[in-house]
């Protein structure tokens, strides 16, 4: 009777154990999805906007560093914004060559093929700049852009890249647009806890 007792015991400890460690699993799950950040995420990785990149670089934010996630971001968006300028020169640029060079065909076409190569030279490089940064921050929909901009640029297409630069600006604008949402609601829960925190995007 002791023995069969003990081990009756034994088994509902281990029932009890199971049971504990499955409402501390769940409530930890129910409070993640519960985060505002973490609710942004989840629907925002349905639309592509960013991949696992972008979470992996929240993990690293911590007590030490609470604002590292928007600071990285705002560099982010700070040399983003430098590319694309630069792109936007070089595309101009090639678009007054090309103007100009129709006027005297003859004489300029050696001269508007070399240009011609020096530009979108340039442009492939500060798109692959933007597409390492890009990566490196989670912007999925930004890089894709970039990618076929850059294949533009290597045929050089000047049509071509017109139209993937108003794409990629148009994605840049929507990608800042989503990550001041999710800023501002993880402002929020921050304050609703009565923590100071900077603010998050200039």
């Amino acid at each position: 009777m002791l023995g069969l007792g003990a081990a009756r015991l034994e088994a509902d400890m281990n029932r009890l154990m199971a049971l504990l460690f499955h409402q501390f699993i769940w409530k930890e799950k129910m409070e993640k999805l519960a985060h505002p950040s973490t609710r942004w995420l989840m629907w925002d990785s349905a639309q592509g906007v960013l991949d696992e990149q972008f979470m992996q670089l929240q993990q690293l934010q911590d007590e030490s560093s609470p604002n590292f996630v928007s600071e990285v971001i705002s560099i982010y968006f700070r040399e983003s914004e430098k590319l694309l300028k630069n792109v936007r020169s070089l595309l101009s640029a090639l678009h007054l060559i090309r103007t100009f060079v129709a006027n005297w065909r003859v004489m300029f076409l050696s001269h508007r093929a070399d240009r011609e190569c020096t530009d979108y030279r340039k442009i492939g490089i500060h798109l692959n700049q933007l597409m390492g940064s890009s990566s490196s921050v989670g912007a999925k929909r930004v890089r894709t852009v970039c990618l076929a901009f850059r294949a533009a640029s290597e045929h050089r297409s000047w049509s071509g890249c017109l139209r993937s630069l108003e794409v990629l600006e148009h994605e840049y604008c929507y990608l800042k647009t989503k990550l001041h949402e999710l800023f501002q609601m993880e402002q929020q829960r921050v304050m609703a806890a009565g923590a100071r925190h900077h603010p998050l995007l200039s």
